[in-house]
């Protein structure tokens, strides 16, 4: 497969990149592949005993920190201590993410898990860690979206799914919040004059470890769509390309979002990909925003 490949990566000694969910899965080849080029990457996990697995796994110069998501009081605890510990961060991968099978859950906020953990908790985080990125030479934010945001929709009056509630179209929801949340950020970016870059990534499908734990539980059929989907699925690897050059090719543009070229975008070499209709949508945007800062507590841009 030709195109985009991490050996395009530039030299990234002497910079701090933060991934968040670095212990698995795309953040864990996220960080891997930073690491191998030169940057100092900071593993921020729920899981430390598993984030120390994975930096032993990766090498280089790396440093494990904890951080849930799904918790503003531990966000704003790692927050403080990083940007005291690190005055410049030239890089934050908004990664981690939650994918619910069951019930409803929430967060120890009360939010919908899914949303409080994918889209809340790094809206959350970039905002605590907005002046050490300004702080830093050609910083970025890059916000990880999924193919689903594109038939996912809003409801702003039902915004933590209470109503008919499905995980599925909950975590589509959570991922439309995410890129919409990328979106608006470099747009307040720009108006601010801010050098900060916020790009955006899918990974189309992937098999993540999340993948064949989505199925197997439900019986012979779900083990048969989970062997189905090691098939039709790219590797972790190829699905990790989107965010990595979103996060490390000289150029890229605030607002830029790549992913996967081929079937509808679910596999590939990198592109750039197609905003839904409502994830490009300013006042969409700009609403959201507003709902982020009154449910977090957190203002900035």
């Amino acid at each position: 497969m030709t195109g985009w490949t991490a050996d395009r990566i530039p030299d990234q000694h002497g910079r701090i990149a933060v991934v968040t969910g670095a212990n698995s899965g795309l953040g864990l080849v996220t960080a891997t592949e930073l690491a191998r080029h030169g940057a100092h990457v900071v593993l921020a996990v729920r899981d430390t005993a598993a984030g120390e697995e994975a930096a032993r796994r990766i090498g280089g110069d790396v440093e494990v920190r904890e951080l849930d998501l799904a918790s503003l009081n531990s966000v704003r605890a790692f927050a403080a201590k990083l940007a005291a510990d690190h005055p410049a961060i030239d890089l934050l991968v908004n990664n981690a993410g939650v994918v619910l099978l069951g019930p409803r859950r929430t967060s120890a906020d009360g939010f919908e898990l899914q949303l409080g953990t994918n889209m809340l908790g790094h809206f959350a985080l970039t905002g605590l860690l907005l002046g050490n990125l300004a702080a830093a030479r050609e910083s970025r934010v890059v916000s990880l979206s999924s193919i689903t945001h594109k038939n996912a929709h809003l409801d702003f009056d039902d915004l933590m799914f209470e109503r008919d509630y499905r995980a599925a179209p909950a975590y589509g929801r959570s991922k439309l919040a995410t890129t919409i949340f990328g979106v608006e950020l470099d747009r307040r970016l720009r108006a601010a004059g801010s050098p900060i870059v916020s790009a955006l990534a899918h990974p189309g499908l992937t098999r993540t470890n999340l993948t064949p734990r989505a199925w197997e539980h439900r019986g012979r059929f779900g083990r048969l769509i989970a062997w189905l989907g090691l098939l039709t699925t790219q590797s972790v690897e190829q699905g990790t390309l989107p965010q990595l050059r979103a996060a490390t090719e000289p150029g890229v543009r605030g607002g830029q979002f790549f992913g996967p070229s081929r079937l509808w975008e679910t596999r590939g070499r990198v592109i750039e990909a197609r905003l839904s209709r409502e994830a490009a949508d300013p006042a969409v945007g700009k609403r959201l925003w507003a709902a982020a800062e009154a449910l977090t507590g957190i203002s900035y841009l």
